[in-house]
């Protein structure tokens, strides 16, 4: 007979989570793999439960809400298309929903992020494809103006977290998921810029926006954080143990600091 694996309650989660650095006041933005953190005593609101209580009644818990499934310019949305014959392309143009930002779910995120967004109290941006969810007393702050035409850049979430002296957590995910090196992209020199076409509603209206934004892209990332650690100032990046997950808390200002000069010195030599 297999052994029953062990199931990590909410206060056994909460202390792996304070040992590993997270403070009661702190602002975090959390990548997570549920699946690697082995099972988790009420699944992803058991782990959004022990974030909140790790963090405090004045600590923020923030997500990415992002939503490739309504854009035509989106790596999700060439995946699904992949082999259709033009019928069936249209078919799924036209069945992609405008984004609304109290409804539209961030299925490709993970059970965490859909756990945030759906929360009683939960904020939302407003970007129609790089939304974020944030639960806690700093949540409109950092939530609040982010420019539609602006994904990653200075109106956007990130840059209010990088004010806010924010950390990284990330829970059993790597560097690859690291969203906040996407704000280094927008912080090199001339960084190059590409279209960008997603589903939205005007005065209750769909249709289609196309935008112009810098070209973002994490195909580096996971070197990138690699380089960052090696680098690392001590207490920028702390590593441990959340149920069976190796897991890291990273400072966001060191690491977007360090991610803009080292995707100036790697990307210019690419371009």
């Amino acid at each position: 007979m297999k052994d029953v694996p062990d199931v990590t309650d909410r206060a056994v989660a909460t202390a792996a989570l304070s040992a590993l650095g997270v403070r009661p006041g702190d602002v975090l933005l959390v990548h997570a793999s549920l699946r690697s953190l082995g099972p988790v005593a009420d699944g992803a609101r058991g782990v959004l439960g022990a974030l909140r209580r790790a963090v405090g009644p004045a600590g923020t818990v923030v997500v990415p809400a992002f939503t490739p499934e309504n854009s035509d310019t989106s790596p999700h949305y060439r995946e699904r298309v992949r082999g259709l014959d033009t019928g069936a392309v249209d078919a799924v143009r036209a069945s992609m929903e405008a984004y609304d930002p109290a409804l539209t779910p961030a299925p490709s995120m993970g059970a965490l992020a859909e756990t945030v967004r759906t929360a009683a109290g939960a904020g939302r941006s407003a970007h129609p494809q790089t939304s974020f969810a944030a639960l806690g007393p700093g949540a409109a702050r950092l939530l609040a103006g982010h420019r539609p035409d602006c994904h990653l850049g200075e109106d956007s979430p990130l840059a209010r977290l990088y004010e806010a002296d924010a950390r990284i957590l990330l829970l059993g995910t790597g560097y690859a998921t690291c969203t906040a090196f996407h704000l280094g992209e927008y912080r090199m020199p001339d960084p190059p810029r590409r279209g960008y076409r997603c589903v939205v509603a005007s005065r209750g209206v769909r249709r289609w926006w196309e935008y112009e934004d810098v070209a973002l892209d994490d195909g580096d990332f996971t070197a990138l954080g690699a380089a960052f650690e090696e680098a690392a100032a001590e207490g920028d990046v702390r590593t441990g143990r959340v149920g069976a997950a190796v897991c890291r808390l990273v400072r966001l200002r060191p690491a977007v600091d360090f991610a803009t000069t080292w995707l100036t010195e790697h990307r210019t030599a690419w371009r």
